[in-house]
Formats: structure tokens, C-alpha cells, sequence
């Protein structure tokens, strides 16, 4: 199995924390991004969003600390099992603790939704049924149509995802993430026309914030270049090998250092190794350590860059 294939499995996995729903952030052009630090404080093992990106969830002590925070203003997102979900407003300046509040639920719809969630990636079948059931308690519930389309997705059910997708766009025209769904099960029905446009229709309905569309844009022109390197044509593989990198460093700068970045690290590098552009495939395993030091993919990642160095030496 090859390290594009590998990394493309995981980014199916991660995929369905990718919850983007919210408008687009300014990062400063010409440098480095200035990020600064939160730490959220909050109930226990609750899970914790930035703008619809996924940074993990909180410990005993029920804290988390995001060290990469893009400058301007953003939207938190936290959700613990059994306590009702809080989104509030993260603005331009704050820093340090940021507080927030949850109680307790006794709404049978969020219980359901949260259900499902929890049973995502232990039981498809039942996490569905668990999606189902919030749906039919509240008609209205757009997350929860957005993760059993992921579900079924995930399931090969492609018909009955795009139902779904049909179904929460009448409820919320314009869904960026529905879209992104969208592309890719037109992805993986190899119908790479349909997928490119509708990735590029979710990057529009997010005014330009989807980094799951872009890392599907990029998916879909490493698998483009790899077909044409295979089949001769290296003029068009390049192309589709630039390409490809453009998207995934799109996504790589809106993910901001998320632990779902990880893989978007690694399918860039391996982009970057198949141009030859060793010096900057080194630059980016090294941010890699430097954001995920102690990271299963660590070690591996170090590898990568010794490899690398030996090759440039020996040119």
C-alpha cells in the first residue's frame, strides 16, 4: 500500500470530525502566522471545535490548551456527552483561559445525535440508527443529517447519503459541508468532473473556509498526477502534482496546527517528494516535529527528512 493511499484511509477516518459550518479568517500574507494560545477551560472530555475544526477534547481536569490560534475572530464550538452544545464567539484579542459553561440535557434529540457520535466509529450501523432517531425527534436538526450522510458515506451507501444531503439542503440551502460530502461521493464514485465542482461549490458556500473540500481537491489530483505518471504523460502529471499542493496547503493553513492537519502534513510531503522538492518537503516534516513532536507519526516523519538529506547530499 502506498503512503498516499494510507494517508488518504486516514483522512477518511478524521474526515468526519471536519464539522465547517462558519465563516471564512483572515491570515497574514508574506510571514509566518502570528497564532496565539487558548486554554479552554470547561467539563471533562468534552470535545472542543475552532470553526468547525476539531482540536481534541479536554482532560480530567476538563482543560485544553490550542497553541495555534489564527489572529482574528473565531467561533468555539464545545459538546460533552449529556450536557447541552455551546457555540460562543472567541474574539480578535482573547487570550489565555476562556471559560465555558455547560449544562446538563435532557433534549432527546441532542442525547440521540450525541449517541450516534459516540458510536461512529464502533458501530456504523447503530450510530446511524442513533442519527436516525435525532432526526425524527427534531425534523430540524442539520448536524445531525450532516453525520449520518458521513455515515452512510462511510458505508458505501453512497444513494442513500445523497437522500440525506438532499434532505438537510432544504432545511439549510447553502450548506458548505454538505457539499464537501457531496464531493466526496462523487470522489469515490470516480466521477472526478461532479467532484471537482462541488468541492469548489463548498469552498464558495464557505466563502472560502472548507479545508475538507480543498483536501478532497487534493486527493483528486495526486490521484490524477499518479495516473498520469503511470501512464507516460509526466508534462500533465506535474501539472496535476502543483495542483494538488496548491489545495492541500490551502487546507494545511485553515486546519492551523488541529490534530487533523497531521495527515494534510504528510500527503503534502509525499507531494513535495513526488516533484522533487526535497528542500521544501524537509522544511515542512520539520514543522511537522515542530507542531507534533511526540506523535505516533513522529518517528516516521524523521525518517522522511534523514532519506531526504541523504538524497540531496548525494546529488
Amino acid at each position: 500500500m502506498n503512503r498516499y493511499l494510507k494517508v488518504s484511509v486516514r483522512f477518511t477516518i478524521l474526515v468526519f470530525c471536519l464539522i465547517t459550518s462558519i465563516q471564512a479568517f483572515s491570515q497574514a500574507r508574506g510571514g509566518p502566522t502570528q497564532y496565539r494560545t487558548i486554554s479552554v477551560s470547561t467539563q471533562p472530555n468534552a470535545t472542543v471545535w475552532l470553526d468547525g475544526v476539531r482540536y481534541g477534547s479536554t482532560g480530567e481536569n476538563g482543560i485544553i490548551e490550542i497553541a495555534t490560534v489564527p489572529p482574528g475572530a473565531h467561533t468555539l464550538k464545545v459538546r460533552a456527552a449529556g450536557y447541552k452544545e455551546v457555540s460562543q464567539p472567541l474574539t480578535a484579542a482573547q487570550r489565555g483561559e476562556v471559560r465555558v459553561n455547560l449544562v446538563k440535557t435532557t433534549d432527546e434529540a441532542e442525547l440521540a445525535f450525541q449517541e450516534g457520535e459516540r458510536l461512529a466509529s464502533v458501530d456504523r450501523d447503530r450510530s446511524a440508527d442513533a442519527f436516525r432517531q435525532a432526526i425524527k425527534l427534531r425534523p430540524k436538526y442539520p448536524d445531525a443529517y450532516l453525520s449520518l450522510a458521513r455515515i452512510l458515506s462511510d458505508a458505501g451507501e453512497l444513494d442513500d447519503a445523497k437522500k440525506v444531503l438532499v434532505a438537510v439542503r432544504r432545511l439549510q440551502p447553502g450548506l458548505a459541508e454538505a457539499s464537501a460530502i457531496e464531493g466526496r461521493i462523487h470522489k469515490d464514485n470516480g466521477d472526478e468532473e461532479k467532484a471537482v465542482a462541488t468541492f469548489m461549490r463548498a469552498i464558495t458556500e464557505g466563502k472560502g473556509f472548507q479545508p475538507e473540500a480543498y483536501t478532497g481537491l487534493g486527493l483528486l489530483f495526486a490521484g490524477k498526477a499518479e495516473a498520469a505518471g503511470g501512464s507516460g504523460n509526466f508534462d500533465l502529471e506535474a501539472q496535476h502534482y502543483a495542483e494538488s499542493a496548491k489545495n492541500l496547503k490551502t487546507a494545511l493553513k485553515q486546519l492551523a496546527g488541529s490534530p487533523d492537519s497531521m495527515v494534510i502534513y504528510q500527503l503534502l510531503g509525499l507531494n513535495y517528494e513526488r516533484q522533487k522538492m526535497n528542500a521544501e518537503a524537509i522544511a515542512l516534516y520539520e514543522e511537522f516535529l515542530s507542531l507534533f513532536p511526540n506523535s505516533v507519526e513522529a518517528t516516521a516523519v524523521r525518517s522522511y527528512i534523514v532519506q531526504l538529506k541523504k538524497d540531496m547530499s548525494s546529488q
